[in-house]
């Protein structure tokens, strides 16, 4: 086995929390960032009796009339009262959660679709924030006959 000097050994010492931090936690699911109580709330009152359906890659602009910032990861597209399209967007959109920029999005078509960009402009100085990308959109159905 060989013997390392020791400059050698104090920079692996130094450098050993710098590479940990770049190992991956958690899941890599969609959405699996970890939600803060008030955001978990009001995903779970959105979604609260809905069935989630099969994701759908296009969001057509006649189905959403109503944006829901969840978090900097989840947005959520109300379409009447028994359906929610969810879209957990690529990655993560610093500041989308504060529901204060203006979302500006880059569409082509009548339809948002998954792989389409955003930005983010702030309200008062017009300075253009991040670029975030859509994920498939996801319909969460009220069951046929339930009425509440």
């Amino acid at each position: 086995m060989a013997k390392l000097n020791p400059p050698a050994a104090a920079l692996l010492v130094a450098i050993a929390p710098l590479l940990a931090s770049c190992a991956p936690a958690g899941t890599a699911e969609p959405g699996a960032a970890a939600l803060t109580p008030r955001q978990a709330e009001r995903l779970d009152r959105q979604l609260a009796g809905k069935i989630p359906g099969a994701p759908i890659k296009c969001l057509p602009n006649y189905r959403s009339n109503d944006t829901i910032r969840v978090s900097d990861s989840i947005l959520l597209y109300r379409s009447g009262g028994n359906l929610v399209y969810r879209n957990d967007l690529k990655n993560s959109c610093p500041g989308l959660a504060r529901d204060s920029d203006i979302m500006v999005v880059r569409q082509f078509g009548s339809s948002t679709c998954e792989g389409d960009f955003f930005h983010l402009v702030d309200r008062s100085s017009g300075i253009r924030g991040p670029t975030c990308v859509f994920g498939e959109f996801v319909p969460y159905r009220k069951p046929a006959g339930d009425a509440g």
